[in-house]
């Protein structure tokens, strides 16, 4: 009897002990796993991969003796390309054009069916990734890229989205609320919608709700820009991979996102404004028009030029490169998503509030003209002096026609066309940053403005804006590919073809007119030839400086 208690006892002691164990284990083990997924933390990061495209990830698995360095983040797809993420470690070098091919890959197979030379790559450097474009895959195929080097796929396909409905960028403001740029809501032009049937969230897996965290109020929308309060863990984290979205209340689903909040510049804001005029513009394959309407504004008093490249495939690099050695400050922002150019004036002025007393949004072949003895400075102040309430002057443009010329002149616009229509059309904007409406809502020629704010209509015998909207056929055909603003229909697309966006009497087909080099001719105008050989051309050469 009490050889067998002894056996009990010792068999319950064993017991314990184990159960003890196993207790401790499973705890150990779950604070080990949740750690590794709480937000904000630096070990989880998920790549998303549908299930069709598991065939090309399996054939890279099997192929690398080691995991890549490189990875895809995500990708993006619009109608004629495709835009791909890169994530690499800060350690490493930038790729180049000539270490990628892009990879094309059928449904559910794992060999490549056509590689291709990407169109493009950023050469700046970014904590976060690099982007490639690619050209537009056959249908139903899947795109990733190849490292020229082995032959080999070395890059795992990503997540895919749709361009037209992305949260596609995001800043942080100075009072630390989160601007997000947005696809996909469709929303009325200069019109509020009703910011509580919205929700930002933020995080790095949309499709996981338990690691998401949600903003305590969305601010305002309008167009495609949500303002909302930004929660403080994402403020003190310093996690740059954190993305955030936007939810509709109402609808199942978050809207993708490839989102990071990124902070503006700081500035000192007891120095002032270092810049008293910038101008903004958005531009796609104008590379030969840069240095004539850079060096042109310059000698005017513009002073900081903001571009934002919307796809271009021309030597934009080397222009820009060559005219900041020449001492001309020009930042360029790379700008893919098309249809977004209100969008992008509203983040280009937010970059600019810092440093610019006034920004002047206008595009490559819009030339501001004094048709007075008139500066710059003078006009900006002249507008303004007794009136601190001013935060825009709107400024007339006069469209020039190709003034019966069939190939681009050779000493730029300013000099070749000087035959315009009589009467002015539309206008354009300068306006004080500092003083735009929260919504940041604007329609290409004007912005909305703080309350209590107005604007100017300045007079045109003072200054006006030349516009060299109908050059010669080899140039302006090229503006069938794509309008760039959100709320206007492309040339090619029957919409609204009777409107004033339109080119009167051309329809939507890119085919030259029999009279086109006569066309939009009215008037003869050549003040601003006159003044820029007078001023800017080489007395001995008589060449303009945007010619050498």
């Amino acid at each position: 009897m009490k050889d067998r208690r002894k056996r009990e006892v010792i068999t319950w002691s064993r017991f314990f002990c184990c159960t003890l164990f196993m207790v401790i284990s499973c705890v150990l083990f779950t604070g080990f796993t949740f750690s590794s997924f709480q937000l904000f933390r630096e070990t989880f990061h998920p790549v998303l991969v549908s299930p069709w495209r598991n065939s090309a990830m399996e054939a890279i698995k099997e192929e690398s003796p080691i995991s890549p360095a490189l990875e895809i983040r995500e990708t993006v797809i619009f109608p004629d390309q495709v835009l791909i993420f890169l994530k690499y470690p800060s350690s490493s070098p930038l790729f180049t054009k000539d270490d990628l091919d892009c990879s094309y890959f059928p449904p559910n197979s794992s060999q490549p069916h056509l590689k291709l030379p990407p169109s493009w790559i950023n050469d700046d450097p970014n904590p976060i990734h690099q982007f490639v474009r690619c050209p537009i895959h056959p249908r139903g195929f899947a795109t990733s890229l190849s490292l020229k080097s082995n032959g080999r796929i070395s890059v795992p396909v990503g997540p895919t989205h749709r361009w037209d409905s992305l949260v596609y960028e995001a800043l942080i403001d100075r009072d630390n609320t989160t601007i997000v740029f947005v696809k996909g809501l469709n929303l009325r032009p200069e019109r509020l919608s009703e910011s509580s049937r919205y929700e930002c969230v933020y995080g790095w897996d949309f499709k996981r709700p338990k690691f998401l965290l949600t903003s305590e109020a969305v601010l305002s929308v309008a167009q495609e820009i949500v303002r909302c309060k930004t929660p403080l863990s994402v403020l003190n984290t310093q996690d740059k991979s954190v993305k955030v979205s936007v939810r509709v209340k109402g609808r199942r689903g978050i809207l993708n996102s490839v989102a990071r909040p990124d902070y503006l510049p700081e500035s000192d804001t007891h120095v002032g404004k270092k810049h008293e005029m910038c101008v903004c513009t958005m531009v796609r394959n104008q590379a030969r028009f840069l240095r004539e309407w850079v060096m042109y504004h310059a000698r005017i008093g513009v002073e900081r030029w903001f571009i934002y490249d919307n796809n271009s495939e021309d030597p934009i690099d080397d222009v820009i490169g060559s005219l900041n050695w020449s001492g001309y400050k020009i930042t360029r922002h790379f700008w893919p998503w098309i249809k977004t150019q209100e969008a992008g004036f509203a983040h280009c002025a937010l970059r600019a509030r810092d440093s610019c007393e006034w920004v002047g949004f206008i595009d490559v072949d819009e030339f501001l003209y004094f048709r007075s003895n008139l500066s710059l400075r003078d006009v900006l102040r002249n507008q303004t002096i007794g009136f601190d309430q001013v935060g825009e002057l709107r400024v007339g443009c006069y469209n020039f026609g190709p003034s019966g010329l069939k190939r681009p002149p050779e000493q730029g616009v300013t000099v070749g066309y000087t035959c315009r229509m009589a009467s002015p059309e539309r206008h354009k904007s300068i306006v004080r940053p500092e003083v735009l409406n929260s919504t940041l809502i604007n329609v290409v020629h004007h912005f909305h403005m703080s309350d209590g704010f107005g604007h100017v209509n300045v007079d045109r015998g003072v200054l006006t804006i030349n516009h060299y909207k109908y050059q010669v056929w080899e140039v302006f055909k090229e503006k069938f590919y794509r309008r760039v603003a959100t709320f206007v229909a492309d040339w090619q697309d029957p919409q609204n073809v009777g409107s004033k966006d339109r080119t009167p009497g051309l329809g939507t087909r890119p085919v030259e007119p029999p009279d086109w080099s006569s066309r939009f001719c009215e008037v003869t105008d050549t003040g601003i030839r006159d003044w820029v050989l007078r001023v800017l051309a080489n007395p001995n050469t008589k060449r303009l400086p945007w010619q050498d």
